[in-house]
């Protein structure tokens, strides 16, 4: 298998950059099925890149752990006997092994299955058999503990990354990102449903986080839903109040928005107030948010109730309801992981019927999602043929008509119609990710979130 060197002896800068033109919205789909572009986007982004690991809900006492993944690297996320979030390969340094197999659960330390090497929760190599006799005691443990992730939090949620030039995770996420996770905790605290869903489509990860900025695609592709009498499409999709805000480094948020002055109005409420009116309002019209969430997540953020992905693969649902990891497997192949997110402390029918529509929305059963498999899956498909993937993928929805708009604290956003400025914000990140050889190289020539007409 190719690494990064060989890869980019084939591909160098301006042949990646020219995959995709921002000025035109012209795709190459080669994206979508090269095994050696695949290869650099797995050293490049997701190594490189801050990755979601876990809700602090999900490891509550020392040895809890669960199974994730940076790319194609395994991992292991365990809180330790002095409370700290660990990160490590979960491959022994002996021989490679896995050293756990369980995708959760709670361990005193973990021992390799092949011979018996044994890690502690922060992965230091605490045991080795025969080591005084078979290594005749010429053995320096200190040296072959597991390799480690850096780890950061923000507002309990965990992320990790291999690269240890990359920015602090708050500056990484910057205002959309922080804006995204905000979302999800913009009613109270929260916790993990148990049960992560879990299933593989065969498409590109990159149609999967392109799909989540599409609001063209939600009347036709779903009308399923609305025939099945689950989902009124035409109640959420608002085609005229749609907000995009463009973030450092990728981060993207498309969707819905309240309109300003129905903010202001909003705004003069109180919570018990806001409550009230939102239980009036048409089913899956979202929650109005409370009072604190503008502090958290800013005067145009709190506004805002579409889809965020943290670059770059982390879906933030509608109005925080789940979140989803599109997991790489190949160019095409795509694991898709599912956490719902439930009040901190609800009653019981309150989380059934959370975790009721969470399942009949996304994940293997989902109304939703078995429509956008489909079209995920086809999409990809046409990127291997010789003749249909050199036609290229046209993403020019809205070019020229983006007044870019600057909030307080500096948030970039476009107001208007449906559009497809989020997935132009996307693919240009995406192709200066790969391009960069490393953090100082993708810090000096990433693109800043725009102004004026885009």
């Amino acid at each position: 298998m190719a690494d990064g060197a060989q890869v980019a002896r084939q591909w160098d800068r301006q042949s990646l950059l020219s995959l995709f033109d921002p000025a035109t919205g012209e795709l190459d789909r080669r994206v979508m099925s090269d095994e050696d572009i695949y290869q650099l986007e797995l050293e490049r982004i997701f190594a490189r890149g801050w990755n979601f690991m876990c809700h602090e809900s999900q490891l509550k006492d020392p040895g809890d752990y669960v199974i994730n993944y940076i790319g194609e690297d395994q991992v292991i996320v365990v809180r330790d006997e002095d409370g700290q979030i660990n990160v490590l390969l979960n491959t022994c340094r002996h021989r490679g092994n896995a050293l756990c197999r369980a995708e959760q659960g709670r361990a005193k330390s973990f021992v390799c299955s092949y011979h018996g090497w044994n890690y502690a929760l922060d992965g230091r190599l605490i045991g080795v058999p025969g080591q005084s006799t078979y290594y005749y005691k010429d053995f320096d443990r200190s040296r072959l503990g597991l390799a480690k992730a850096r780890v950061e939090n923000y507002l309990g949620f965990y992320f990790a990354t291999l690269a240890e030039d990359a920015p602090s995770l708050h500056d990484y996420l910057g205002d959309v990102g922080r804006v995204s996770i905000g979302m999800i905790v913009a009613h109270g605290d929260v916790e993990v449903a148990p049960g992560i869903m879990k299933n593989v489509i065969d498409c590109n990860w990159k149609i999967a986080v392109d799909n989540l900025f599409d609001w063209y695609h939600v009347a036709y592709s779903h009308a399923s839903a609305d025939t099945a009498g689950f989902l009124d499409t035409a109640a959420i999709l608002h085609p005229k109040n749609q907000m995009v805000m463009l973030g450092e480094y990728g981060h993207a948020i498309g969707g819905p928005a309240v309109p300003a002055d129905l903010q202001a109005r909003f705004d003069q409420m109180t919570d018990a107030e806001r409550n009230e009116a939102s239980r009036t309002q048409p089913p899956n019209t979202p929650r109005i948010r409370p009072k604190a969430a503008t502090e958290l997540m800013g005067t145009v953020g709190v506004r805002s109730h579409g889809h965020p992905n943290v670059f770059p693969n982390l879906w933030v649902t509608m109005s925080g309801l789940q979140v989803c990891l599109r997991l790489p497997r190949g160019p095409a192949k795509t694991e898709l992981w599912w956490f719902t997110f439930l009040p901190k402390g609800a009653p019981e029918p309150l989380k059934r019927q959370i975790m009721w529509q969470a399942n009949h929305i996304f994940g293997p059963a989902g109304l939703l999602e078995q429509d956008d498999g489909e079209n995920w899956s086809q999409s990809t498909r046409a990127s291997r043929g010789v003749a249909s993937r050199k036609l290229g993928n046209h993403i020019n929805m809205g070019i020229g008509h983006g007044q870019v708009s600057e909030g307080e604290a500096g948030e970039r956003f476009v107001e208007g119609w449906v559009s497809e400025h989020g997935q132009r914000w996307l693919y240009r990140a995406w192709t200066e990710w790969i391009a960069a050889t490393d953090w100082s190289d993708l810090k000096a020539n990433h693109s800043a979130p725009p102004s004026g007409v885009i």
